[in-house]
This record gives structure tokens, C-alpha cells and sequence, in this order.
């Protein structure tokens, strides 16, 4: 790799490590290229992506920005799994790392915070987003539905006494 090239990953890197909600970095020694493409789709399909850079280039690429924490992270065959997500990727790394025991999970940062492998994983086990959302609008709609239930019930209890006088009525 030349000059301009390494200048060039450094930069991307820099932007990449700037503009993302958690870096997940993991050994991957010993993986086939199978696995690691899989590993790849897979963070993809979360909405992140998967780097592997020379360790020196990634530890320059990180000054300046939030992740610089984790420098010390960078020794030996790693990759990057970045998304924008706070969760995304450190969920993906985790699920992929435990089929796979090839994958070791060595920390990360999510934003000005360096997590090691213990805080990865309880990143992990956090709700998605979407989940999250999902869960709010229930408990949002859960009063309402216990308002409209509770307006309709003595008109409910009248129409059940009326129907069962009827019925007695019917049956003598």
C-alpha cells in the first residue's frame, strides 16, 4: 500500500469513527472467508458495516474523534464493526460471536464511552430502537383502551341484565 493509499484509509477511517453511534472491535484470527462474509452480511442487514484495517492506520485514524479510548484495543488480527445505531452492531457482534468462537469480542466505545467485552454485551441485551418504540406507543395506547373499556362497561352490564330478563321472561 502506498503513501496516498494508507492517507486515504486513515481519512475514511477518521470519518467513519466520527459519524458513528458504537465501534465494536473483535479478533478475528482463525475465521475462514466464508465466515467472515457472513459476519459481514450480517451487520450489513443491521444497518453497520465491518472493517479490517492494519492496526497502526486505525489508531491514527482514531485521534480526534469520540473512540480514541480504545486505541490500546488494536493489537493483533482485529476488525472494526461500526453503525450508526447504538446497538446494531454490538448486538450482531455478540449473537455471531457466540456461533462462532473464533470471533472474540474485545470492546468497543459508544460515543465518548470505551466499553470492554462485559459492556459490549450488555449493549447487546438492550431493546432495539424499533422495540423500544414499539413498546412506548403500547403503553401510550394502554390508558385510552382502559378509558373507552371502562366508559363502555355500565352500558355493557345493562344490555347483559336486559338480555337475561328477557330470557327468563322467554323461558316462563
Amino acid at each position: 500500500m502506498d503513501r496516498a493509499a494508507k492517507s486515504e484509509l486513515v481519512t475514511t477511517l477518521n470519518g467513519v469513527f466520527k459519524d458513528t453511534g458504537v465501534v465494536v472491535v473483535a479478533h478475528y484470527s482463525g475465521m475462514t472467508v466464508a465466515q467472515m462474509t457472513d459476519y459481514r452480511r450480517r451487520v450489513k442487514e443491521a444497518g453497520g458495516m465491518v472493517k479490517v484495517a492494519k492496526n497502526r492506520l486505525a489508531k491514527l485514524a482514531l485521534k480526534d474523534t469520540n473512540a480514541a479510548g480504545i486505541a490500546d484495543l488494536f493489537k493483533g488480527p482485529t476488525c472494526i464493526a461500526v453503525s450508526k445505531d447504538p446497538i446494531a452492531a454490538a448486538k450482531v457482534a455478540v449473537t455471531y460471536s457466540k456461533e462462532n468462537d473464533k470471533l472474540v469480542i474485545l470492546g468497543g466505545a459508544m460515543g465518548n464511552t470505551v466499553l470492554d467485552t462485559k459492556g459490549i454485551v450488555a449493549l447487546a441485551e438492550l431493546p432495539s430502537l424499533d422495540e423500544l418504540r414499539a413498546r412506548i406507543i403500547g403503553l401510550l395506547n394502554a390508558p385510552a383502551t382502559k378509558i373507552a373499556r371502562t366508559i363502555k362497561e355500565p352500558g355493557a352490564k345493562l344490555a347483559r341484565v336486559i338480555q337475561a330478563k328477557a330470557s327468563q321472561g322467554e323461558a316462563a
